[in-house]
């Protein structure tokens, strides 16, 4: 082990046994980690707005049900039903695949557009 990270682990193991974390705010409720780091700077705001009302943005729907379809999948005990599931697991995971796809695409135009963009100006 690293020594900072003992160190580190010493000293919040002593704030534990000492009750300094006692009366935080939000004790005994779950963490709610909203990491956007990953989200590009101009979205995020629009993220966290969807993020409070529940919304989902697409590809995570599409992931969402590709995951509740597997697991159903799974579990699945009459033929028909499992291969009704298994076809639409093939389309919604070909919905993904393609978004993706298309998303990928747009960011690889963006960054030609600003190549030529940053091109012109420093002529």
């Amino acid at each position: 082990m690293d020594p900072l990270r003992h160190i580190v682990d010493a000293k919040i193991k002593e704030a534990q046994e000492d009750g300094v974390f006692d009366d935080l705010p939000g004790k005994g409720k779950p963490l709610e980690f909203t990491d956007d780091s990953r989200v590009p700077a101009e979205l995020r705001g629009a993220y966290s707005v969807l993020r409070t009302a529940g919304m989902l943005p697409e590809e995570m729907e599409l992931k969402k049900s590709i995951v509740t379809l597997r697991e159903l999948i799974e579990h699945a005990t009459d033929g028909d039903e499992r291969a009704r599931m298994e076809s639409e697991l093939e389309s919604v995971s070909t919905r993904f695949d393609l978004l993706m796809e298309r998303r990928r695409g747009r960011g690889l135009n963006l960054g030609r557009y600003r190549s030529a963009a940053m091109g012109r100006f420093m002529r």
